[in-house]
């Protein structure tokens, strides 16, 4: 049974570290549902994490390793605890005023693309085709764990705003890694053979310069792309163009999912998102010659 991408990362963070020198038979129903109860993830996180276990145990039985699966009555809803936390277009721009050149330009490429976080730090720069206006997400990073993309729908190519080809390119010439091959943020302490770490620089630095900049709301990565969503169709874009956007691989409120939204309709699209975070009246750019924070 080889397990791949996120599903091998929550195995490995998380489960194996726990159970991992457990017997089968001393794994009972409620330490586990007490165990997930208590896991610093989302409850969609953790519903996966029992989903992956319950596996497992199917798996030892169809080999006759184990005679029962304790998952199998482990209650672990996916339902939020709350409602998600959602950006204005001025919290989005006031946000990108208060960041340094590398985090500035994850923010916009998220906010303006909803890029999963897993894909953001995935990219490298041969994935960008400046001259043609788009990106291709072609692997995912979770957890360090480099992978496919989440599905098939999400390796999509994403359209690429001027504005964001224009903050990737201050990024690719103040970056010390800049070939092709070379991860877009990557992580100095391992001289850019690894991208950077997502959390550590929500911790580090966007989160605080959310606050310094009064903005109260807790941000994650999958904040900018709720964020983008729901701009999407404040702006009246179709629900077929969203889909495509958003590289989802079904839509239940799309009457027609399988139909391809033609590229100026998603160009369009991206540009009436991008001029609500930066309307035509502002004339300087989110990005800045300022000092950044590289690690």
């Amino acid at each position: 049974m080889r397990l791949k991408g996120p599903t091998h990362a929550y195995l490995k963070r998380w489960i194996v570290p726990h159970w991992g020198k457990h017997e089968l038979f001393q794994i009972r129903t409620v330490e586990v549902e007490s165990w997930l109860r208590r896991l610093p993830l989302a409850k969609s996180s953790c519903a996966k994490i029992r989903n992956l276990m319950s596996v497992l145990f199917n798996h030892a039985c169809r080999y006759e390793l184990f005679d029962r699966n304790p998952i199998r009555f482990v209650r672990q809803s996916a339902k939020r605890r709350t409602a998600p936390t959602l950006l204005t277009p001025v919290e989005i721009r006031t946000l990108l005023e208060g960041l340094g050149l590398r985090e500035r330009t994850l923010v916009l490429l998220a906010a303006s693309t909803g890029l999963r976080q897993s894909e953001l730090f995935g990219l490298k720069w041969g994935d960008i085709d400046f001259a043609g206006g788009v990106m291709n997400v072609t692997r995912s990073v979770v957890y360090g764990v480099v992978g496919p993309c989440k599905t098939e729908s999400s390796q999509k190519p994403v359209p690429l705003h001027p504005l964001l080809a224009e903050t990737l390119v201050q990024w690719q010439e103040r970056s010390a890694n800049r070939k092709s091959e070379d991860w877009v943020f990557a992580s100095r302490r391992y001289g850019g053979r690894k991208p950077c770490w997502g959390h550590a620089i929500l911790r580090r630095y966007i989160r605080p310069a959310a606050k310094n900049q009064g903005i109260e709301k807790r941000i994650g990565w999958h904040t900018f792309r709720r964020t983008y969503a729901t701009l999407l169709r404040s702006v009246g874009t179709e629900f077929k163009v969203m889909q495509e956007l958003m590289r989802h691989s079904s839509l239940r409120s799309t009457m027609d999912i399988y139909a391809q939204a033609i590229t100026p309709a998603k160009h369009a699209a991206q540009a009436a998102v991008v001029s609500l975070m930066f309307p035509p009246e502002l004339s300087s750019s989110p990005v800045s010659d300022s000092a950044e924070n590289v690690t």
